[in-house]
């Protein structure tokens, strides 16, 4: 009897073991290529080893971006009954119109160089409620998988720590908040799906840009 409990519990341990094993080893996310970095907003290339391949490079017009990401909005996932009173309050956009001018061009320039295991990420800055040690930052990612357009967000406006050439300076911590969760929202609805492939919410982006883009005329 004690002998089976023995048993029992190494194999028990063996499984836990595992698990944390296998949650350490988890394969994230990491920057491949920096596409523009200054004061105001950094897009990057990240390499996602885990994603459903997605089909890069793409080519899109600035003005078509921003038609897609103004029918973005958001509001923060609370848990009861915090909830009851978030959904009071209409959801927020993402961008303001000046950040929007100064983060498009560049995601544009992003979708057109990432290959199909990259993801186009983004962070756009301003200066934190202390200018000092802190940034301002909305940061996220998007991509094409044809015909849809994902869009994820992982802070909004949050206070991110200023980096400085010492680490761990105890003043200034510089270890950045852990991403927040986000119910995303998309106007019109109609064109807000779940993508078959990849099993997220995305905007069915073609014909989204067929009915709100006019055609040109020939």
């Amino acid at each position: 009897m004690f002998r089976h409990l023995v048993s029992s519990s190494g194999l028990l341990l063996c499984i836990l073991m595992g698990g944390v094993i296998a949650v350490g080893c988890a394969r994230l996310p990491y920057t491949t290529t920096v596409v523009h970095e200054d004061r105001r907003v950094i897009v990057s290339l990240q390499r996602d080893p885990d994603a459903v391949p997605f089909t890069h490079p793409v080519q899109l017009q600035a003005d078509d971006l921003t038609a897609v990401l103004s029918g973005f909005s958001f509001r923060e996932k609370q848990r009861l009954p915090l909830r009851w009173f978030a959904e009071e309050m209409p959801p927020k956009k993402i961008f303001r119109s000046d950040e929007m001018q100064a983060v498009v061009p560049l995601l544009v320039e992003g979708l057109g160089k990432a290959a199909p295991d990259e993801r186009v990420y983004f962070q756009v800055l301003a200066p934190g409620m202390n200018p000092a040690a802190e940034r301002d930052t909305t940061a996220g990612w998007i991509a094409v998988r044809e015909p849809y357009l994902h869009l994820v967000l992982e802070h909004y406006h949050a206070q991110f720590p200023v980096r400085k050439s010492e680490q761990w300076d105890l003043r200034y911590p510089a270890t950045p908040p852990l991403p927040k969760t986000y119910m995303l929202y998309f106007e019109p609805g109609r064109f807000w799906e779940t993508e078959p492939e990849g099993g997220r919410q995305a905007v069915q982006l073609r014909e989204f840009l067929k009915a709100v883009i006019p055609a040109s005329p020939k």
